[in-house]
């Protein structure tokens, strides 16, 4: 399914709440899969790192960040990732995009970037993305007409999407 338009009536956002926090820890342990098949760590330490990363990375998310709009994705009425953008005077933001392993690459993601795409010409902002380098998602975002506009650390590049 990759035709846009199969979304629209398949898509739900809603705000996130905390009878989300196990799913949205699940989520975040998905993206993290490959990187720690790679450290000697058991299964235990795997699970406390992850519940550790996932705490510290939404504690910063909703200290520095509009939490108004950090959103769970439903389709068909069944949790399938988050979204968290921020509408700052000058840009928007994706702070957050993550979707599960079983929507993935079917187009969902494109969609919902469109949407915030659209939403950045309506307010005449351009939308920003942070991605590491090496993230298979950096190739959707090009075709998507993201452009780099700097680096951190050799290790994240900030994207930016004009507007107009």
């Amino acid at each position: 399914m990759t035709d846009k338009n199969c979304w629209t009536n398949r898509v739900k956002l809603r705000r996130f709440t905390e009878q989300d926090l196990t799913f949205m820890e699940q989520l975040y342990a998905a993206g993290r899969v490959t990187e720690l098949a790679m450290t000697p760590f058991s299964d235990e330490q795997k699970s406390l790192f992850i519940k550790q990363q996932f705490t510290a990375q939404l504690t910063h998310y909703t200290t520095h960040y509009n939490s108004e709009k950090f959103e769970i994705i439903e389709v068909d009425g069944q949790m399938a990732g988050r979204l968290f953008i921020d509408i700052w005077d000058n840009e928007i933001r994706i702070v957050d995009i993550a979707l599960a392993p079983h929507i993935q690459n079917q187009g969902l993601g494109g969609y919902l970037l469109n949407k915030v795409i659209e939403q950045g010409r309506t307010l005449k902002k351009p939308v920003t993305i942070h991605v590491e380098q090496n993230n298979p998602a950096k190739r959707l975002y090009e075709r998507l007409g993201f452009k780099e506009k700097s680096r951190t650390n050799e290790v994240y590049i900030l994207m930016e999407r004009t507007c107009c």
